[in-house]
């Protein structure tokens, strides 16, 4: 295969020599497949740059005896990469590559937040992956995939499944004491979308500043900043939200995690829940409700939602990130009847729906007892895994403090006098491996005393992972010489 015609650019013969092994497989390929199998061949020697653009191609015949296949199978494959931009040709000029195409990317990457190159993670936020009951799960997608109508694979309701609101509806209002009418529940891309979803709408209102705990979860800044709107960080006392903060703040909106504050383990007291609505009502408005990670009380049944208490005033969110999986990418946010349409018109606009298969299996996984199922399997482990959490602390790291233990996925270690400073701190567990995040990464807030708080992540973690982390923890304790 050689390259004809005159005066070809420079390194154009041995860019069609440097192809020719991209377009051997042509000849060996099944004689129905040959077309499309040269088609492809050249469009990839054109991406990759091994065809340089302004390289004449050879005749078609030529090309077709080097390769021993029909002179008008090339010449389809000439015309539509011409077609494409791939190739451009004149009469009587022959056809060459064109410049329009640009060398392929490389593999696809995974940024994912993984931890790579680290022995043990206390991060906080992911539940145990192997504790997703696979079982139960491809079971549910057997039966709904038997049962489902052909229509119902077209574009949902952009709210959700009307079978997996009316689920939803009932296992909130059962378990969560959620005011939960399935007309004003969205099934949502999890609390992400739904955060995002009301910092758009509360923008389209006038609003621009939205309140935040402080510490608190660092994503409901960057999500609300997505939307166009400001946050506004707003201290916590013993009890939660600090009220006379709030209200020298002058926001009409604010985000609160009060079944279990993220990340301080703080419960809301009765009376500062009482009095956050009395805030919302006194000032026209709206009190956002994170249930991140509700289900999860180890002392007691857990403490109902805030959002029964006042339905008109409490847009509540929540997900199975925690409960099944955070890459199912599930959740739903229930707001006051006055917004409801607007959320919706800006969830068709922002996405059609979520997929339909994915929340028809969840509809039959919740209403056939799977997910109360799951719950109590995680229930049981999470609460054992932070029993080994606190025992390994009390025995390998004496003096240490634990904190938020009461519930969820964390709890807050404050550890002895003298592994300061914080910064040298998380140096050092760096330098060995260990994934840790300080108190002090989740609000603008510093500690007087100078002591080393630490927020611990154990849900995700094997029992023996637990205790050999909190040695290696220990280790650190002693400075080094």
């Amino acid at each position: 295969m050689t390259a004809s015609g005159t005066n070809p650019p420079a390194g154009g013969r041995a860019s069609v020599s440097a192809a020719w092994e991209l377009l051997l497989p042509v000849a060996s390929a099944p004689v129905r497949g040959r077309g499309r199998a040269l088609q492809s061949a050249l469009r990839e020697a054109v991406r990759s740059g091994r065809l340089a653009p302004g390289t004449r191609l050879p005749a078609s015949r030529e090309l077709a005896a080097d390769l021993g296949v029909s002179r008008g199978l090339v010449t389809e494959a000439y015309e539509q990469l011409t077609a494409e931009s791939y190739l451009r040709s004149g009469r009587g000029s022959g056809t060459w590559v064109s410049g329009s195409a640009r060398a392929a990317a490389g593999s696809a990457r995974d940024l994912a937040p993984r931890a790579r190159g680290v022995s043990v993670d206390f991060r906080p936020g992911t539940p145990d992956l192997s504790l997703f009951p696979r079982s139960a799960w491809a079971a549910a997608h057997r039966s709904v995939l038997a049962r489902l109508p052909h229509g119902a694979l077209g574009y949902p309701d952009p709210r959700g499944l009307p079978e997996l609101r009316d689920a939803l509806a009932a296992l909130l209002t059962r378990r969560r004491g959620v005011v939960a009418d399935p007309e004003r529940l969205l099934v949502c891309s999890g609390v992400a979308q739904a955060t995002t979803l009301l910092g758009f709408v509360l923008r389209g209102r006038g609003i621009r500043t939205v309140g935040v705990e402080d510490p608190g979860s660092p994503e409901h800044t960057a999500l609300f900043a997505s939307a166009g709107v400001a946050t506004v960080p707003v201290p916590l006392d013993d009890e939660g939200l600090a009220l006379e903060p709030l209200a020298r703040s002058g926001v009409r909106a604010v985000v609160t995690t009060p079944a279990h504050q993220f990340p301080t383990g703080v419960a809301y007291s009765a009376a500062r829940r009482g009095r956050l609505l009395e805030w919302a009502r006194a000032t026209d408005g709206l009190v956002v409700e994170d249930d991140y990670d509700g289900d999860f009380r180890y002392d007691r049944a857990p403490v109902g939602s805030l959002q029964g208490l006042d339905p008109e005033r409490v847009a509540y969110t929540g997900s199975v990130s925690k409960s099944l999986a955070p890459g199912l990418r599930l959740g739903w946010l229930i707001a006051p009847a006055s917004m409801t349409a607007e959320l919706v018109d800006r969830k068709r606009t922002m996405d059609l729906g979520n997929p339909a298969l994915d929340q028809a299996v969840l509809a039959d996984f919740v209403s056939g007892g799977g997910y109360d199922r799951q719950l109590r399997r995680c229930q049981r482990a999470y609460r054992e895994r932070r029993d080994v959490l606190t025992r390994a602390l009390a025995e390998h790291v004496p003096g240490s403090e634990v904190s938020g233990v009461a519930a969820g996925l964390h709890a807050i270690a404050r550890l002895p006098e003298g592994w300061g400073p914080e910064a040298e701190f998380a140096e050092r567990a760096a330098g060995a491996g260990i994934a840790v995040r300080l108190l002090r990464e989740y609000g603008t807030a510093r500690p007087a005393d100078g002591c080393v708080r630490l927020v611990l992540g154990y849900a995700h973690l094997a029992p023996a992972d637990i205790v050999r982390g909190v040695r290696a923890l220990a280790g650190l304790g002693r400075r080094p010489s």
